[in-house]
C-alpha cells in the first residue's frame, strides 16, 4: 500500500520564529508536498507577541518557501490537523528535555486520533541551542538576536520593540 503524504502540519507558538524553527520547516519542506505551519493561539502561555504579530512574523519568514502555508489555530490540534486533511504532525528536536515534553504529547494526540502520526526531525547542529525562549530573554534584557531570526522577523521586531 504506497501512501502519499500531501500536507503536514508543523505546529507550535512560534513566540516568536526562529532560525531553528526554520531550519525544521525547510528541512519538511523538501520531504513532503504542503506545510502547514500553524500558529497556536496559546493565551494559556502569555506570549510576549500578539497571535496577529507572530502571524505576520511567520508569514514574513516563510513566504520564500513555495510549498509553506502560515495559517493560525485556537483548537486542538489534532481538530486542525484533520480540518486540513492532514495526517502527520511534524515536530522539533533539540535535547532530551524536548523529548520528554513531546513524547507526552505525541501519545496525547494519538489517544485522541491514531490515525494521525508524528514526525520528530532535529534542527542542525548550529540551530539545535536556538528556542523562542531564549530569543525573548535576549530581548526583554535589550540586546539583539538577529543571529538567532530570519533577517525579515529581526526587522519586524525591530520595528515593534523600539529598544533594539
Amino acid at each position: 500500500m504506497k501512501k502519499r503524504f500531501n500536507r503536514v502540519i508543523y505546529p507550535g507558538t512560534f513566540d516568536p520564529i526562529t532560525n531553528g524553527h526554520m531550519d525544521i520547516i525547510k528541512r519538511a519542506s523538501s520531504l513532503f508536498d504542503e506545510i502547514v505551519v500553524a500558529v497556536a493561539r496559546s493565551s494559556d502561555k502569555g506570549p510576549m507577541f500578539s497571535h496577529e504579530q507572530r502571524l505576520v512574523m511567520a508569514h514574513a519568514a516563510c513566504e520564500d518557501i513555495e510549498n509553506v502555508k502560515v495559517e493560525g489555530f485556537s483548537n486542538l490540534l489534532v481538530e486542525f490537523c484533520r480540518q486540513r486533511n492532514a495526517t502527520i504532525i511534524i515536530r522539533g528536536l533539540r535535547a532530551v528535555s524536548d523529548f520528554e515534553y513531546e513524547l507526552q504529547m505525541g501519545y496525547a494526540n494519538a489517544s485522541l486520533a491514531p490515525e494521525i502520526e508524528t514526525i520528530y526531525l532535529m534542527p542542525s547542529l548550529e540551530n539545535a541551542f536556538i528556542s523562542s525562549s531564549v530569543v525573548r530573554a535576549i530581548l526583554k534584557h535589550g540586546a539583539s538576536c538577529s543571529h538567532l531570526l530570519p533577517k525579515r522577523v529581526d526587522e519586524t521586531i525591530k520595528k515593534s520593540i523600539k529598544c533594539i
